[in-house]
C-alpha cells in the first residue's frame, strides 16, 4: 500500500486557493509596487532632463551674443570659412602635384601652413557657429574634442609661419652653406616635430587638464571646461612663436641692410645709393605688411586671454573677444596670398595646373607670357616680394648668389 505524501504546507502558496481575479490582483500589485521601488533607486529620466537643461543654463554665461552680434559673426564666418578653405586647398594642390616644388624645403612649410589653415577653417567654423550662433551644449568631451581641433589648427600654423621665418633667416644668414643646412629630410623631420607638439600640446585639456570645477572658477570665461593655468600655458605658447617670427624678420632686414651699405660704399656711384634706398623701403613695406597682419590678428586675442587669466571679464569682453577670434580665421584667408600665390614657381605651377585641366589657349598663353619673362633677381626663396633681396619664395639658389656676390 502506496502512502501518501502530503505537500508542505511551509511552501504552500495559498494564493492558489484565491479565486483568479483576486489572484491577478494581487501580482498587478506587487508588479507596481517593484517598478515604484525601481524608479526610486534608478536616476528618473525627468531628473536626467532636469540636470541636462541645468547644464545648458550655466553654458548661457559664455553665449554672450546678440541677434545683431551673431548675424554679424555668422556673415564673417560663412564667408571666411569657405573662402580659407578653398584657397589653401588650391595651395596645398599645387604643392602635392608638382615634384619640383615638393622637393624644396621653402613649399614643405607653405603646404604645412596651407593643411594648418585648411583645417582652422574646418574646425573654427563649425565649432563656433555650433556654440555661439546655434548655441550648441556639448559635453565635456564633445566641446574639448572640438576646441582641441581649432588649438592644433591655429598652433600648427603659427608654427608653420615660423619655420617659413627661420628657412628666410638660413637663407640670408647662411647662404653658402643653406643647402646643408636645411635639407628636404630636415625639413620633414621639423614639421614633424611641429605637428607632434601641437596635437600634444591640443589634447592636454582632454587627457585631464581641464577645469576641476566644471564651469566655476578657476574656470576661464573664454572657453567652457578650460583651465585658467592651461589658458596661460597655451597663450604663452603662441606669444614665444610670434616673438621668434618677429626676430627672424628683424635679423632678416638688418642682414639685408649691412650689404647694401657695404654695395654702396664700395661703388660710391649715386644710382646705387638710390637702388640702395628703394630696396631698403621695399624691405621694410613687405615685412611691416606681413607683420602687421600676423600681430594684428593675433595679438587681440592673446590679450583677451591673458586678461581671463588676471581677471574676471564682463559680458561686452566677452563679445569683444568673440569678434577678435575670428581676426585668426581671416589670418588663415591671408596667409595663401602672403607666403604662396605671389611666389612665381607657384604661380607658374598653378596656371600649369589649370593648363593640363582646362585646356583652354588663355591659360597656355598666360603661362608662355611667365616663361618669356626670364628669372631675374626678383625669384628668391621664401619672401614674398617684388624685385628686392630675400622676398620671394620660389628661387632658393639665386638668393644665395645674391648673397654670396654682395659678400665678395
Amino acid at each position: 500500500m502506496k502512502m501518501l505524501r502530503l505537500p508542505d504546507l511551509n511552501n504552500l502558496h495559498f494564493d492558489m486557493f484565491l479565486p483568479e481575479n483576486a489572484a491577478d490582483q494581487k501580482v498587478r500589485t506587487e508588479m507596481g509596487e517593484m517598478k515604484e521601488r525601481t524608479c526610486l533607486d534608478s536616476p528618473n529620466p525627468n531628473a536626467s532632463s532636469q540636470i541636462a537643461n541645468e547644464f545648458c543654463d550655466n553654458l548661457q554665461i559664455y553665449m554672450v551674443l546678440t541677434n545683431l552680434e551673431k548675424k554679424a559673426i555668422g556673415t564673417i564666418c560663412f564667408l571666411g570659412g569657405p573662402i580659407t578653405l578653398m584657397e589653401n586647398i588650391l595651395v596645398l594642390g599645387v604643392i602635392v602635384t608638382s615634384a619640383m616644388l615638393r622637393q624644396k624645403p621653402s613649399y614643405l612649410f607653405i603646404g604645412s601652413l596651407a593643411l594648418a589653415d585648411i583645417f582652422a577653417s574646418c574646425f573654427f567654423t563649425t565649432s563656433f557657429l555650433d556654440f555661439h550662433l546655434f548655441c550648441r551644449c556639448d559635453g565635456p568631451t564633445a566641446y574639448l574634442f572640438k576646441l582641441g581641433g581649432v588649438t592644433m589648427a591655429f598652433s600648427s600654423s603659427v608654427g608653420s609661419l615660423l619655420l617659413t621665418a627661420l628657412d628666410r633667416y638660413l637663407c640670408i644668414h647662411q647662404a653658402s652653406s643653406y643647402k646643408v643646412l636645411l635639407t628636404r629630410r630636415r625639413a620633414l623631420l621639423s614639421l614633424l616635430i611641429l605637428w607632434s607638439i601641437t596635437i600634444f600640446i591640443s589634447s592636454l585639456p582632454l587627457m585631464g587638464w581641464r577645469c576641476p570645477t566644471v564651469l566655476n572658477p578657476p574656470c576661464s570665461l573664454l572657453f567652457p571646461f578650460i583651465s585658467q593655468g592651461y589658458l596661460a600655458c597655451w597663450t604663452t605658447f603662441i606669444l614665444i612663436l610670434l616673438t621668434l617670427i618677429l626676430v627672424a624678420y628683424a635679423l632678416i632686414l638688418w642682414k639685408a641692410h649691412r650689404h647694401e651699405s657695404s654695395m654702396t660704399s664700395l661703388q660710391g656711384a649715386a644710382g646705387a645709393g638710390q637702388a640702395r634706398m628703394r630696396m631698403d623701403i621695399r624691405l621694410a613695406r613687405t615685412f611691416g605688411l606681413i607683420l602687421l597682419i600676423l600681430v594684428g590678428s593675433w595679438l587681440p586675442v592673446l590679450i583677451f586671454m591673458l586678461v581671463d587669466v588676471s581677471i574676471v571679464l564682463t559680458p561686452t569682453q566677452q563679445r569683444a573677444f568673440a569678434f577678435c577670434s575670428t581676426l585668426c580665421l581671416l589670418n588663415s584667408a591671408v596667409n595663401p596670398l602672403l607666403y604662396a600665390l605671389r611666389c612665381r614657381e607657384l604661380r607658374i605651377a598653378l596656371l600649369q595646373c589649370l593648363q593640363r585641366s582646362c585646356g583652354f589657349l588663355k591659360c597656355k598663353n598666360s603661362t608662355n607670357d611667365l616663361h618669356l619673362t626670364g628669372h631675374s633677381a626678383e625669384d628668391n626663396c621664401a619672401t614674398v616680394s617684388d624685385d628686392t633681396l630675400a622676398v620671394r619664395t620660389p628661387q632658393l639658389d639665386s638668393v644665395c648668389e645674391i648673397v654670396n656676390n654682395k659678400s665678395s
